[in-house]
């Protein structure tokens, strides 16, 4: 039986390790604080210390705006969060942003809200919020939790919904929209609705129940659990993510979403939940875009080995975040769907979802690679070739004065500049064509099966295309990928 002391710590978290004590029987030092965080460079408080989660359980009740012109809703939840201290832990975090946490337990064991901290070990726990972007949800732990011990925490907690924006101002995790939310968290926006260690090297399976006004449809990732059910006024839909999955992934978008059904190879299920207010020639054009899924998983599986998840689909709402994100088994589109983007995300299920960046710096290794299978896709239904996309590629970064930026560490406010897709893609033609086909695509599957459900590095990839190609590559690396100027050297067409 675990007990424990909760709070929502500010910034200075450097005291934490005090608080430890050692538990009952227990003649070592005093069991470790939990770092806030995972230690990523760009967000040094997303993500956190001392543990692994197994799986997140949501159990979501949401309410969108009653007033169309105020963007605003009511979400209310219960996360059940089982997870694997890695550690001696004598407390841990979560990160959860905005929303009031209204009741704790672990295994079974409540805390009793508190107004001010004493330092000791009674029940107890305490809201508190920083207005520099950095919120943690800190949960003392009496007895400690052994390294290897299982433990469920969970966390009720709510509040009122808006529009959140990234350290860009693009808006990004659950972002409230007119008929419901659109739900996407790319870099670290699942705090805006769960407790989540949103560090994408810490993936875990998901359960969605999302209970939403009758005649709302919730989509979430993975598959459907039975037939949604009705009771007093609202309709709850439950969704099973049985593969493992990276926080930034995770969506529940609600609205006035259609639900179309499709397969793709080995009977894949594909679900696709379209907007009813999608319409002209932005539904045409999304209909054509998603009817080619199936071809699109055949003509990848071919490079890359089989699809890797349970499921695959689109969410597409009619309110505007700007962009696509890969959300896994279900990528969201903002308006339409169109086919060029739609090959972009699918190619994320394997870059990106499959194998995630350890930090986010790699992002390159994400979007380099979708972008360049846009250019394979575009070859296949010869609408162009691979070589002229790259030339005209590196004629954009030419153009542009585009070769200064190291994409291997772009810096936080530079994660999706165009530098990112473009370099990224041009230096993966340049390494296929410096190594040679075989070698080149044999690297690729090697990369996604020695990492598949796992994250890695650009370290990391160097070093798979080095084991593929007999080849070292030091210098290719660092000329394609950092440098800041234009490489001497580049494939002609």
């Amino acid at each position: 039986m675990t007990v424990l002391v909760v709070v929502l710590m500010t910034a200075s978290l450097s005291g934490l390790g005090s608080a430890a004590q050692a538990a009952p029987g227990h003649n070592g030092p005093p069991y470790a604080a939990g770092e806030p965080g995972s230690g990523d460079e760009y967000f040094p408080y997303a993500g956190n210390g001392g543990y692994d989660v197994l799986h997140y359980d949501l159990d979501l009740r949401y309410a969108p705006p009653s007033d169309p012109a105020v963007l605003q809703g009511n979400l209310s939840g219960v996360a059940t969060v089982t997870l694997r201290a890695t550690e001696e832990l004598g407390t841990l975090n979560f990160d959860l942003r905005g929303l009031e946490v209204t009741a704790v337990s672990v295994d079974g064991t409540g805390a009793k809200e508190a107004k001010s901290h004493d330092g000791g070990a009674s029940e107890w726990w305490q809201v508190q919020e920083d207005a520099n972007r950095v919120w943690e949800l800190t949960i003392g732990l009496r007895p400690e939790l052994e390294a290897g011990q299982v433990a469920t925490i969970v966390v009720e907690y709510g509040g009122v919904t808006g529009r959140p924006t990234d350290t860009t101002g693009a808006l990004y995790g659950w972002v409230t929209t007119a008929d419901g939310a659109l739900v996407v968290n790319e870099p670290d926006g699942a705090s805006t609705w769960y407790p989540v260690n949103d560090d994408p090297e810490d993936k875990a399976t998901y359960t969605f129940a999302i209970a939403v006004p009758e005649g709302k449809t919730a989509v979430a990732n993975g598959l459907p659990v039975g037939r949604p059910r009705t009771k007093a006024g609202w309709t709850t839909w439950t969704w099973e993510a049985a593969d493992p999955m990276a926080s930034y992934l995770s969506t529940a978008s609600v609205g006035d979403f259609v639900l179309s059904y499709d397969t793709g190879p080995r009977r894949l299920p594909i679900i696709n939940a379209i907007d009813a207010d999608v319409a002209g020639q932005a539904l045409v054009d999304t209909n054509a875009a998603l009817a080619l899924q199936p071809d699109m998983i055949s003509f990848l599986e071919k490079l890359f080995g089989r699809y890797p998840f349970e499921a695959f689909g689109a969410i597409v709402d009619d309110d505007s975040v700007d962009y696509a994100l890969e959300a896994q088994t279900r990528p969201v589109y903002s308006g339409v769907a169109d086919g060029a983007t739609v090959v972009h995300e699918l190619a994320h299920q394997w870059f990106g979802n499959a194998v995630s960046p350890a930090d986010w710096q790699h992002i390159w290794l994400n979007e380099g690679w979708a972008t360049y299978v846009e250019w394979l896709w575009a070859e296949h239904r010869r609408t162009s070739t691979v070589a002229r996309q790259f030339a005209n590629t590196v004629e954009s970064l030419d153009s542009n004065k585009r070769w200064g930026l190291d994409i291997t560490d772009p810096g936080r406010d530079n994660l999706f500049v165009a530098q990112i897709y473009q370099r990224g893609a041009a230096a993966l033609h340049a390494l296929r064509v410096k190594v040679g086909d075989e070698a080149f695509f044999e690297g690729a599957g090697l990369w996604l099966t020695r990492y598949d459900d796992s994250s890695a590095t650009t370290g990391d990839f160097q070093a798979v295309m080095e084991e593929a190609s007999g080849e070292e590559l030091d210098n290719f690396f660092n000329t394609w990928l950092r440098a800041p100027v234009r490489p001497v050297e580049i494939p002609q067409p």
